[in-house]
């Protein structure tokens, strides 16, 4: 549903007026008001359904669930491909589980988009990228905006067997019938794929070198459904991918692992494996922060914080007291310990530190605050311990519950008050 003609009118309102003034300021500020008008101040802010230039956001929430409901929510405002959404892993960083492939695809679609975005299309730069705060938290392996999705178009002279190649190189199995996402499968000059990103798999028909159609089709019948109008675009499928690199590094972690010793075999043999990703920090070169790959221009907004700290405080404790558990009995008897800590959440005060570092600003939107007074001046503004308040002169919807009548009464309230 298109909402964008709401915004103009909320605009008149002298708080959320002055919030969107203020965009380009990186201090701190806090508007406080209903969950209502928090989507489309977002896409104000956004500059896309704003009247100033606006600035790339980065929204924070304390969910995964409230991060799916506010990117629905903000596509009403804006266009579909400006929204995206950061999942978190289902796993824990040193748990031995393996985050599900459509996860890392999709963190790996956006990651890439960060880095390389394309002029348009769903592949284009990100106007806001909605992050649930445990994948905020979670440090990544460097250069992931730099992994390249496997592309195809219409028309395109590619090798069979080379596309196979980067397929499995992008952490595809290869089976005879593709079922499920991250696998692909070559019959003659068809190939199957099933990008964790998409909702269908797609198939190939090559006459020659020549891509001539690209289909979705249907996993339960393997029969080819409708032509895709975007080609194929397939994000790799694990955040470490096993290159030489990795190898080595498996097989040289073996004497300080002893209890490992099945899964780095594995590894060094290039053969992914469950869990192989707690072990990131030993088996790359650096981890860095998600704040660290977001345009230097975006701003840091965070919806309903006192959540937000809540959650990140409890993601901490848990993943501090799991590291410890479960490679204690893993390195028994290792030649040298082993640090996997660069993988460990970072602390909401760390975060915070790396946002004024940056210069991402550090804005809040909350459902109460703690001043009692009145707003003060035109832009509706106060001052409550050193950090500016706009309070939105607006409240949350009335639940009727099926009181009908109550709720025709009150509608019939507002348009004799001339709403």
């Amino acid at each position: 549903m298109n909402l964008t003609g709401i915004v103009p009118a909320l605009l008149a309102e002298p708080a959320l007026r002055a919030a969107v003034e203020h965009v380009r300021a990186r201090g701190e500020l806090d508007v406080v008001g209903p969950a209502g008008v928090r989507a489309p101040l977002l896409a104000a802010l956004s500059g896309a359904a704003g009247p100033g230039p606006g600035r790339p956001l980065v929204v924070v929430t304390a969910t995964g669930r409230d991060a799916d409901e506010l990117a629905a929510a903000l596509r009403c405002y804006l266009p579909v491909d400006d929204v995206a959404v950061l999942p978190a892993w289902e796993t824990l960083p040193h748990e031995r589980l393996s985050p599900r492939a459509d996860t890392v695809a999709r963190r790996l679609a956006v990651f890439r988009r960060l880095a390389h975005p394309e002029p348009d299309g769903p592949a284009g730069a990100v106007r806001v990228l909605v992050v649930p705060v445990r994948a905020l938290l979670q440090p990544v392996v460097a250069g992931l905006g730099e992994l390249e999705p496997v592309s195809v178009e219409v028309g395109a002279q590619v090798d069979l067997d080379d596309l196979a190649a980067r397929l499995v190189d992008a952490a595809y199995s290869r089976v005879d019938m593709v079922e499920r996402r991250g696998e692909f499968a070559v019959r003659g000059g068809i190939l199957d794929v099933f990008p964790p990103t998409e909702d269908h798999p797609l198939r190939l028909e090559l006459w020659g070198d020549t891509v001539e159609e690209i289909r979705w089709f249907s996993v339960a019948d393997q029969r080819s459904l409708e032509i895709s109008d975007r080609g194929l675009w397939a994000p790799p499928c694990r955040e470490i991918l096993l290159t030489p690199q990795v190898r080595e590094r498996a097989a040289a972690l073996v004497p300080q692992l002893p209890g490992a010793v099945d899964m780095l075999d594995k590894l060094a043999q290039g053969i992914a494996v469950e869990g192989m990703e707690s072990l990131a920090p030993a088996l790359v070169d650096e981890m860095v922060p998600v704040l660290g790959m977001v345009d230097e221009d975006s701003l840091l907004v965070l919806v309903d914080p006192e959540r937000i700290r809540r959650r990140a405080h409890d993601l901490v404790a848990t993943t501090r007291e799991f590291l410890e558990a479960a490679w204690t009995s893993a390195a028994a008897g290792g030649s040298t310990p082993l640090d996997l800590s660069a993988a460990s959440f970072l602390s909401f005060t760390q975060v915070r530190d790396l946002a004024a570092v940056r210069g991402l600003g550090w804005w809040t939107l909350s459902p109460f605050t703690l001043d009692a007074g009145e707003p003060d001046g035109a832009d509706a503004g106060v001052v409550t311990s050193g950090v500016r308040t706009l309070q939105v002169g607006a409240r949350d919807v009335e639940r009727y519950r099926g009181e009908v009548e109550r709720a025709v009464a009150d509608v019939r309230a507002l348009q004799q008050a001339g709403w």
